[in-house]
């Protein structure tokens, strides 16, 4: 591990078991959530289950976030973050596996909530445990690390499904065993595991509102991307795109997430109020919104404005969760933590609905117009925070 001694006093250790140890752990169970999204839509199509039950299966996801969240800290207090997770690994793996077993459809509802309610544990106990491990002044740099890594992760879950189709056992093995390689890295290191001594000081729901410039981010984060990602297509074909011409947009959006996430982090730690960098990043995400149907006749300048746009909005989710282990410690940042998953899943439920009906409103361009909306709120907050809470969250 490399040492030294901040300015301020906190020793800069890195604890690279630690942080090995996490984001492999949490990347093991991207791959295998990029596997099994496609897979599981395919399945219940060829089953001939309608779409709107479809889309209600999948959305059980956030359901299972937000149940989740609130009693993991609670958990990770009682038997330990390791041990928490490993039984989380296990859940998820043996749920994914259920699927294949599953003949009926309403089999699938309380599949989806244990499979996603494990899955969030490990995201906010990774997240928690990278957070603890980072040294403060490289905090932005590492969980930079960990967002490319975890997008790489779910990019090679569909190019799994790609290679493995969607008959048989053998695509639901795969993604269990890949969720199962996930509590090695996590027993080895399981002795620098974060320890969770004392209780969160106040209630889960006081967390949402504790550093509000953070949770708010992430919200809008889970909405413009869970409702971007599965409706631009259909903007893009409306506005006279071809179905590979927007499949080409959404990666070179894809492309801006990954290779913007650790410049964004590093930058982050220049600057004494992570606040500023989310301020400017939501500011380039509401301009890039508006300026869309503008684009809409030219591929291109399209596809800059997305590699740049696709930066700035998962960097709110980067830059967010590194301003939340700026602010809290020990149990209140796993509870923060928490906080944090819940209210990117929240957005996830809430962005596609808002933008969904937004285009039935005010047609095509109301997609463009929903997403600038849930920027500019957040731009007043975080403005509004910067100006009238110049030392606080």
């Amino acid at each position: 591990m490399s040492k030294g001694i901040s300015e301020n006093g906190h020793r800069e250790d890195i604890h690279w078991p630690s942080l090995v140890a996490a984001i492999s752990a949490i990347t093991a169970v991207g791959i295998a959530i990029g596997l099994g999204l496609p897979l599981l839509s395919i399945i219940l199509e060829k089953r001939g289950i309608p779409s709107t039950l479809i889309g209600l299966n999948t959305a059980m996801a956030g359901v299972a976030a937000m149940v989740a969240a609130p009693i993991t800290t609670r958990l990770a207090h009682e038997l330990g973050v390791a041990r928490t997770m490993l039984w989380a690994v296990f859940l998820s793996a043996i749920s994914g596996l259920g699927f294949y077993f599953a003949d009926a459809f309403w089999m699938w509802f309380p599949l989806r909530l244990v499979f996603h309610g494990a899955t969030t544990t490990l995201f906010i106990l990774s997240e928690f445990w990278i957070n603890v491990a980072a040294p403060p002044s490289r905090r932005g740099f590492v969980l930079g690390i960990y967002a490319t890594v975890l997008s790489l992760g779910f990019a090679c879950g569909p190019l799994l499904f790609s290679l493995l189709g969607s008959d048989g056992i053998l695509p639901f093995a795969v993604g269990g065993i890949a969720i199962l390689l996930a509590a090695v890295p996590i027993y080895i290191a399981r002795g620098e595991s974060p320890q969770l001594n004392e209780k969160p000081q106040s209630h889960f729901f006081r967390y949402i509102f504790l550093v509000p410039t953070a949770t708010a981010a992430v919200f809008v984060f889970g909405a413009v991307e869970a409702g971007g990602l599965s409706l631009f297509p259909i903007y893009a074909t409306r506005t006279g795109f071809s179905e590979s011409q927007a499949a080409l947009l959404l990666t070179v959006m894809g492309v801006g997430n990954m290779v913007f996430q650790i410049p964004v982090g590093m930058l982050s730690d220049r600057l004494k109020d992570r606040r500023l960098l989310l301020s400017i990043m939501a500011v380039i995400g509401l301009c890039g919104s508006l300026a869309l149907p503008w684009l809409s006749h030219n591929w291109v300048l399209m596809a800059i404005v997305l590699l740049f746009w696709g930066g700035s909005v998962s960097g709110l989710y980067t830059v967010g969760l590194s301003h939340l282990g700026s602010r809290l410690t020990g149990s209140d940042l796993a509870a923060a933590n928490a906080a944090f998953v819940f209210c990117y899943a929240v957005g996830t439920v809430a962005g596609p609905q808002a933008i969904g009906v937004a285009i039935d409103i005010s047609g095509n361009h109301g997609f463009a117009y929903a997403i600038a909306a849930f920027f500019a709120l957040y731009v007043a907050l975080s403005l509004g925070r910067l100006l009238f809470r110049p030392k606080q969250a």
